[in-house]
C-alpha cells in the first residue's frame, strides 16, 4: 500500500514526487512509467528554454509558474552543479504588421514582471549580428538547459527521499474502492491511497480510466527542428524568436542555442498521427482516429485552416521551412541546416474547438489529474509540483494520518 502514486515519470510527475515527499516525508511514494527509462517523451523531447512568462496572460497560472519557475530553476540548476546559461533571448519584428503586436508583448512581460527592454535594430544588431528587423525586445531572463539532466536529479532526489520509481510500469486500468485505488498494470497491481496523474500525452486517457471527465480531449502535435550545421552556428548567439501570431497558439519557428552548443531551428508544428508520433511515418490507428472524429479538432482546423497549411507545407518542403528561417536571418541557407530529432506536445483541446489555454489540473476520487501542462511546464516543474503537493490535503483525509513539514 501506497500513500502516493504519481503516473509518469516524466519532469512534472517526477517534480509532484519531490515536493509532496518534502511536504510528506514519512508517506510511501511510488512514480509509475510506463517506458524503460524517465523523461522519455516531452520532457526529453523540447527545446531545453527556461521561459520568462514574457508571452502569458496576466494573473493565469501559466504567467505565475513560469515567472516563479524560471527562478526555482536557475536556483535548482545552481544548486546541483546542472550546466544552465541565463543568456536572454531578442523577440523581433520584421514586418510592419508586426510592431503594434510587439508592442503589445512589451507591454504584457511588464505586467507580468519580467525585466525586459526596447531595442532599435542597430541594438538587436549588437546582441544578434545577423538578424534583420525594424524593431525588437530583449527579455533578460530567458535560459537554456537540459531537461533530461534536470529530470534525472529530480529522480535521484525522490529516491533518496525514499520514493520509489517503477519503469516498465504501464498502468491499464484503474479501480477505485471504499478506502483505496487499485492500479493495474503490466507488472501486478499497486494500491495506492491518492494517486497523481502527469501522465503528459495519456492524460486524459489516464483521467477517464479513473471515472474522471477532463472536458477536453489531448491532441498530439509534432515540432519539427532543424539544427545549424557547426560551421554556421556563428549566425546564432543566444535565442532568436519571432512576434507570435496571437490567433495562432503556438511562437512561430525560432533559433535556440543548445546548451550543448548547437542551435536549433523550429519547430513547425503538425498534426502527429501518433501521440508519440516523432516520425512522419508514425501512426497509430487508435490515436488517428480519435483525433478525426472528435469535432473538437475539426472546428480548431477550420479556425486556424491557412496557418495549418503553412505548417504542413514547412513539414514536407526544406526550402518553405528555410523560407521562414530568412525572415530572421536573411544568410541562412538550405545547405546550413539538416533535420533533427522532433518533439511531440501534448495539447488539450475542448469540443467546441477551444485550446486549453492554461494549466488544467482536474480533482477526481482520492486523485488529482493534471490534464493540460503545455510548455512552460518544464520551466515551471518545481512550482507546479509544489501546487500539486499543497492542493492534496483538501482532496483527502491524508493529512490526518500523515505529517506535513
Amino acid at each position: 500500500m501506497y500513500d502516493f502514486a504519481i503516473i509518469g515519470g516524466g519532469i512534472v510527475g517526477l517534480a509532484s514526487a519531490l515536493a509532496i515527499g518534502k511536504r510528506y516525508p514519512n508517506a510511501r511514494i511510488v512514480v509509475i512509467e510506463k517506458e524503460a527509462s524517465i523523461a522519455a517523451h516531452q520532457s526529453g523531447n523540447n527545446s531545453g528554454v527556461i521561459h520568462s512568462g514574457v508571452y502569458y496572460k496576466p494573473g493565469s497560472f501559466k504567467a505565475k509558474f513560469c515567472r516563479d519557475g524560471s527562478r526555482s530553476m536557475v536556483e535548482f540548476c545552481r544548486e546541483h552543479n546542472i550546466a544552465h546559461a541565463v543568456c536572454g533571448k531578442v523577440i523581433v519584428a520584421t514586418q510592419p504588421e508586426e510592431l503594434p503586436r510587439l508592442e503589445k508583448l512589451y507591454q504584457r512581460g511588464r505586467e507580468n514582471g519580467i525585466k525586459l527592454a526596447k531595442l532599435t535594430p542597430e541594438q538587436v544588431r549588437e546582441i544578434e549580428p545577423h538578424v534583420q528587423c525594424l524593431a525588437g525586445i530583449r527579455v533578460f531572463t530567458t535560459g537554456i538547459v537540459n531537461y533530461q539532466q534536470v529530470a534525472q536529479k529530480y529522480a535521484e532526489l525522490v529516491t533518496n527521499q525514499g520514493g520509489e520509481l517503477q519503469l516498465g510500469t504501464k498502468v491499464t486500468h484503474i479501480e477505485t474502492r471504499s478506502d483505496q485505488t487499485v492500479l493495474t498494470t503490466n507488472n501486478g497491481t499497486i494500491a495506492t491511497r491518492f494517486t497523481i496523474n502527469c501522465a503528459g500525452l495519456f492524460s486524459d486517457r489516464i483521467a477517464r480510466l479513473g471515472d474522471s471527465d477532463p472536458q477536453a480531449k489531448i491532441v498530439p502535435f509534432r515540432g519539427e527542428y532543424y539544427e545549424l550545421v557547426p560551421e554556421k552556428r556563428y549566425l546564432v548567439k543566444h535565442l532568436i524568436y519571432p512576434v507570435p501570431n496571437p490567433n495562432f497558439p503556438f511562437l512561430g519557428v525560432h533559433f535556440t542555442r543548445m546548451i550543448d552548443g548547437s542551435v536549433h531551428a523550429g519547430p513547425n508544428a503538425v498534426l502527429s498521427l501518433k501521440r508519440e508520433g516523432y516520425r512522419k511515418t508514425d501512426i497509430n490507428l487508435r490515436d488517428f482516429t480519435e483525433v478525426l472524429t472528435y469535432r473538437g479538432f475539426w472546428k480548431l482546423a477550420a479556425k486556424h485552416a491557412d496557418e495549418g497549411i503553412k505548417e504542413m507545407i514547412r513539414s514536407v518542403s526544406k526550402a518553405a521551412f528555410v523560407k521562414s528561417l530568412q525572415q530572421l536571418i536573411p544568410e541562412v541557407t538550405a545547405k546550413d541546416v539538416v533535420p533533427t530529432h522532433a518533439g511531440v506536445r501534448a495539447q488539450a483541446l475542448q469540443a467546441d474547438g477551444q485550446l486549453v489555454d492554461d494549466f488544467l489540473i482536474v480533482p477526481g476520487q482520492r486523485a488529482l489529474h493534471v490534464c493540460n501542462a503545455p510548455s512552460p511546464a518544464a520551466t515551471s516543474s518545481l512550482e507546479i509540483g509544489k501546487a500539486i503537493a499543497n492542493a492534496i490535503p483538501a482532496q483527502s483525509h491524508l493529512e490526518s494520518t500523515l505529517v506535513q513539514v
